[in-house]
């Protein structure tokens, strides 16, 4: 990714999502991972150290709204001044809560896509980084992007399957919209320790997973927030 990034830095929306709703559908499953919410405002992510935040939401019209921020990569201010982050923004965006957000400093990068491509508001020239490789860098386009957020989730495993080939299944199997139970666990023996400390929880995994609209049937292909 470009430092600050660009919004061609981005995944397609739906491939973003996909990788989000795996990193949710684990956390879901046990206690050792961030927090993940899912509700009006799409799905959201606070990591357990504070090191991070962002959230993604998918919208009908082929739309969608990804932010958040880096405690140590993003630089919310120039000059002293907090950079707007909601200049440019199309009308459809939930306005409210974003300049509500934004009065909070919370954001480091805000980006929407609409039309076929991501867009945010311009920069400072001098802006060093929005934090967004810092704390999403496999939301970047590519297979590379892809291992780095295979690697992240077994990481700390100790297995002996494929982890890598189970998680990239998940991945696919996620992006269709077609997850079912036996997804559900082959991802979980990819990247629990069976070992761990913690109990882990496949039909809670499965049920969040339904909420998130990765199972088949679900709406138009899309996970829009109730």
């Amino acid at each position: 990714m470009h430092r600050p990034s660009v919004p061609g830095d981005l995944d397609h929306p739906e491939r973003v999502w996909a990788r989000a709703a795996t990193l949710a559908v684990v956390a879901a499953a046990m206690d050792d991972w961030d927090e993940f919410s899912w509700g009006e405002q799409g799905l959201e992510c606070w990591n357990g150290g504070g090191s991070y935040w962002w959230r993604l939401k998918l919208f009908d019209g082929d739309r969608a709204l990804l932010c958040g921020q880096d405690s140590d990569g993003s630089y919310t201010h120039d000059g002293g001044r907090q950079i707007d982050f909601l200049a440019g923004g199309p009308e459809w965006l939930p306005w409210q809560r974003l300049r509500h957000d934004a009065d909070g400093n919370l954001f480091g990068f805000l980006y929407w896509w609409q039309d076929g491509a991501w867009a945010r508001a311009p920069y400072p020239e001098k802006l060093p980084d929005d934090g967004l490789e810092m704390a999403m860098s496999w939301a970047a386009p590519g297979d590379g992007a892809v291992g780095r957020l295979v690697e992240d989730l077994v990481a700390r495993t100790e297995t002996e399957v494929d982890a890598g080939a189970e998680v990239r299944s998940f991945l696919a199997a996620a992006e269709a919209r077609a997850v079912g139970a036996s997804d559900i666990a082959g991802l979980l023996d990819a990247v629990c320790d069976k070992d761990a400390w913690y109990d882990v929880r496949p039909e809670e995994a499965l049920a969040f997973a339904e909420k998130l609209g990765l199972t088949a049937g679900a709406r138009d292909g899309m996970a829009v927030a109730p």
